[in-house]
């Protein structure tokens, strides 16, 4: 598995009708099931004041980019694990 980092990459996508730009943190394949993942946030906090991160299944290859739920624990259990992995090396970066 490759965790690509994106360095000022930002979309921007429509919620409740209100656009919100969104700073891609990375992407990565599960290679056993080839799927696609992007890693991202608004730059907003939650309440206990951690910045709010977000994750979607998509397509790279497609005309319109389009982000997918993730809608299995496996898959939830996956992009939290390599999240923690993506968190890990940022704090050693910062060290």
């Amino acid at each position: 598995m490759v965790i690509a980092k994106a360095k000022d990459a930002y979309f921007t996508m429509k919620t409740a009708g209100q656009e919100i730009q969104c700073q891609i943190l990375f992407t990565f394949e599960d290679d056993a099931s080839g799927k696609q993942y992007v890693v991202y946030t608004d730059n907003q906090e939650d309440e206990e004041g951690n910045t709010r991160v977000f994750a979607s299944q998509y397509d790279p290859e497609a005309e319109k980019i389009t982000l997918k739920d993730i809608e299995t624990e496996e898959e939830w259990a996956l992009v939290s694990g390599v999240l923690a992995q993506y968190q890990e090396e940022m704090d050693k970066e910062e060290a």
